[in-house]
Parts: structure tokens; sequence; C-alpha cells
């Protein structure tokens, strides 16, 4: 297949494909997400056989406003008060479907469909331009580091979509927070840049975090992305470690060993600029970074082991050491 590279202002080519029934990569301010119309099965299965995705991990649906979700879910008073706050924004929704309005191979055979409004102008034209909701999961293979880029895309899809949308480096660098409100309590099944604390000032109540690095059991469909299956993790093998361990660190690395961490750390590290990626001085900047460096340095044949920086687990810290347990397979470096 030959796979179009559109500039952000070809946002109408890319909802025409999408109506025909392609797949089209798409940027968001979180990650680049795999698009495809949401109410065509054979549309939707392209996207699963793109990514190489199991079945049973559901998908996203990603809309433009929020009168593309009428016809497809209740939406409660809460969830309501939600979207008021924080769309478009990076905060993800599972609601309650009604009865036959969602198609079972985005929701995984769930009850329960998760939508997101992203706040980026050129995904919302798109999805404008495709007229429909559309499916929205990371666009890079199953498994692997999220996509923060175009190139991460094409990297991982040319020649299996029909076109990918260039907006340039995404602003967030990690997927949006899942709220499950379909439960009793809210609660928060992947954590990302909305935070529980933001999520409880806005609803007035307790917030459930249910995030773990833990995958669920084998027989049990997950209801978010990330919660079952191996995710955000390079082929090269990834450890994680704690600042204060970091010249600990230094005296262990051996010859092909990497590492990724902020500006203070590397500073004390004293390493080469070829044994060292920096995630920059701020949460914000090693949160947006983290991908492309894991990105990076599993294209290096020579890399063995990367370090990775852990962050504290406050806010989006939290949403960051997430991903980064996930990519290490939970390995960490002591003493």
């Amino acid at each position: 297949m030959k796979t179009e590279r559109l500039t952000n202002q070809e946002t109408q080519r890319a909802g025409d494909l999408l109506k025909a029934g392609e797949v089209v990569a798409f940027p968001t301010e979180t990650v680049y997400g795999l698009g495809a119309d949401a109410t065509n099965d054979e549309a939707v299965k392209k996207v699963f056989i793109a990514k190489g995705r199991p079945s049973d991990n559901p998908l996203i649906m990603t809309v433009a406003d929020i009168a593309q979700l009428d016809p497809f879910v209740t939406i409660s008073d809460m969830a309501q008060l939600l979207m008021a706050h924080f769309w478009p924004g990076s905060l993800t929704i599972i609601l309650p479907i009604k009865p036959g309005k969602v198609s079972m191979l985005v929701t995984g055979g769930l009850q329960t469909v998760a939508f997101r409004l992203p706040d980026n102008d050129v995904a919302r034209a798109v999805i404008r331009a495709a007229g429909v909701p559309i499916v929205g999961p990371s666009a890079n293979t199953s498994g692997k580091p999220s996509p923060t880029t175009a190139a991460h895309v094409w990297h991982d899809m040319q020649g299996k979509i029909a076109g990918i949308v260039d907006d340039g480096p995404t602003q967030i660098g990690v997927e949006s927070t899942v709220i499950d409100m379909s439960a009793t309590t809210p609660t928060i099944l992947r954590p990302g840049a909305v935070t529980q604390q933001q999520l409880e000032a806005v609803l007035n109540m307790p917030v459930v975090d249910a995030t773990s690095t833990k995958s669920v059991a084998s027989n049990v469909t997950p209801k978010a992305p990330g919660m079952k299956y191996r995710h955000y993790a390079p082929d090269k093998n990834v450890v994680m470690f704690d600042r204060l361990d970091a010249l600990d660190l230094k005296n262990e690395l051996q010859k092909n060993d990497v590492v990724m961490a902020q500006e203070p750390t590397l500073s004390a590290m004293q390493l080469s600029l070829d044994q060292s990626w920096s995630l920059g001085e701020t949460l914000e900047s090693a949160t947006e970074q983290l991908f492309s460096g894991l990105r990076f340095y599993d294209d290096e044949i020579q890399v063995v082991t990367i370090y990775v920086e852990k962050m504290s687990p406050i806010g989006l810290g939290k949403a960051y050491n997430n991903r980064l347990a996930k990519s290490a397979g939970n390995q960490e470096f002591s003493v």
C-alpha cells in the first residue's frame, strides 16, 4: 500500500480517505493516533491488522465535538461536568453504550466505550472532514513505544496505512488519562496529564485510582488500553533508576549501555553525548521526550541496555512512571 504523507493543511484529503474506509494517522496533543471510521467494521479491522493489536483490546473513539457522542452513549451529569472542564484535552471518558449503537470490534465485546476530544485543531479538522467519530489508538506497532512525531509513525506504519498527517511533535508525549464513568465510583484506569486531584476537584468527590503496572487476567477483557498487554516497550532492555543512585549506576555502566535522564542527573554523571539522552529540566520535558528517546535507542544496533530516570510520582510524574515501568517490565537498578 502507498502511504501518503499529508501536511496539516490537507485535513480534507485525510477525511476523504477515512470516508473511503482507509486508515489514516493523525496528530493529537498526546501522541499520534491511528484513525479509521468507528462506524465501519471493515475499516476498524484494518487498524487491528496494521498495529498487530489483539482483538479484545478496546479502542478509543475520538470526536470533534461533544454532539458526536449522542448517538452512541448515555452521558451522565458527572460525565458532562468532566467534559465541560477538560475537553478538548487529555482525558478519555468511559461511558455505557446505547444498545446496538457501537460495534463490538471497538468495545472489545464490552457494553462500554471510551471517548476523547483531543486538544489539537488538526485532529478535530480531520474528524470533521470524515463526518464520523474515528477510532484513535496510538499509531505504532502494538506493544512498542508510542509515536510522538510523524516520522515515528512512518517508521512503524509506512506501507500499512493510507496516510499520515504531519503536525510536528506532540506536546504532552504520553497518552491521555482514562477515567471510567460507567463504574459506581469514578475510577482512573490509566494515568495521564489530567490528574486524580484535578478530577476530584471538579467532581467534588473521591476518585478511585486503579492504575497499576500489572496486567489484568488473561481471560478478562480490559476496559481501557494499556491494562492487559505488553505496552510501550522497545526491543532493547530497559531499566529504571532513581536519581539518588545515579553515581552508583555510572560505575556499573557497560560500553554499550546508554542513559536517559534529566539535565542535573546527566551533569552529575558526566557521561559522553553518545551515551546519554537528555530528558530536559522539567517533568513536562521528560514526559515529552520519553518515547522519542526509547525509539531512538531501539534503532541503535550497538545499544544493549537503556537506563531511564524515574520521576517523582506526583501529578504528571505518575503517568511518566507508569509508561516507563511498562517499558522496563518493572526492571529497576538497585545498588
